[in-house]
C-alpha cells in the first residue's frame, strides 16, 4: 500500500465526520457566507459585488459537495 492509500485511509472517518457536518447545519453554513457577503460587498461599497457572488456561489457548491446534497450520492473516488 502506498502513502497515498494510507493516508486516504487515515482521513476517511474524518471526511465522514466533515460530511455530516456539513449536512446537519448546512443552512447555519449557507446562513453564514451570505451574512459575509453582504457585510463584504457593503465594505467595498459594491466594487467587487459580482466577484462576490461568484466566490459565494462556488462556496455553497463546494458545502453541497462536502454535504453529498449534489445528486444524493456519494462522488467518486479520486
Amino acid at each position: 500500500m502506498g502513502f497515498m492509500d494510507t493516508l486516504k485511509a487515515k482521513l476517511a472517518p474524518a471526511k465522514d465526520k466533515v460530511s455530516d457536518l456539513a449536512q446537519q447545519h448546512g443552512g447555519k453554513i449557507e446562513h453564514g457566507l451570505e451574512k459575509a457577503a453582504k457585510t463584504v460587498d457593503a465594505k467595498t461599497k459594491g466594487k467587487y459585488s459580482n466577484k462576490i457572488e461568484s466566490g459565494t456561489g462556488k462556496a455553497k457548491e463546494a458545502l453541497d459537495r462536502i454535504a453529498h446534497k449534489d445528486d444524493g450520492t456519494t462522488p467518486p473516488a479520486s
